[in-house]
């Protein structure tokens, strides 16, 4: 797993990004002075956004994934954004999904589709951790009924350990 962001993880059989590069801002407002340079104040920090850009060939990856990213896009939802190496980003939205299809199959299928996935921070980490385990503590309440577990003793055991991951049925 190279990250995850929601429930979809990137990695080489779903969408592998070769290039990650974060952009982080900081505010300054501005006031104009008669003769001399403008004064600045600083506001604090402001937007962080991360793009990964990538390809999918028929051996490395799978078009639908860019389909499955953006039906997640499509809800307008905030999701965890967590790196395989235990780094958590915070919590993101789904900006922008670019494709380019090219060399083509008889059929008109692309043979190689490089992407661009524009994200933007909306939450730090600090307040990532609460949100998460319910996030992952849902979906999981979520398969257990889907097999027919009783999802009270999923919860008053997440309940022993100290977590909250939201309500059984």
């Amino acid at each position: 797993m190279m990250m995850i962001i929601g429930m979809f993880v990137f990695r080489i059989s779903t969408a592998a990004y070769q290039q990650l590069v974060q952009k982080t801002e900081w505010r300054h407002a501005s006031n104009s002075r008669v003769g001399t340079l403008p004064a600045y104040q600083f506001l604090g920090r402001g937007e962080n956004s991360i793009t990964l850009s990538g390809s999918i060939v028929p051996e490395f990856g799978n078009q639908k994934s860019l389909i499955q990213l953006s039906n997640m896009a499509d809800k307008g939802k905030a999701y965890p954004l967590i790196c395989g190496n235990g780094r958590v980003w915070g919590q993101y939205v789904i900006e922008s999904i670019n494709e380019t299809h090219s060399v083509f199959f008889k059929n008109g299928t692309a043979r190689k589709v490089e992407f661009i996935i524009e994200l933007t921070q909306i939450s730090t980490p600090k307040t990532l951790k609460d949100n998460t385990l319910r996030a992952v503590g849902g979906a999981a309440l979520q398969t257990a009924a889907a097999y027919g577990v009783d999802t009270g003793k999923v919860v008053g055991l997440a309940n022993d350990y100290g977590l909250d991951i939201g309500q059984g049925q």
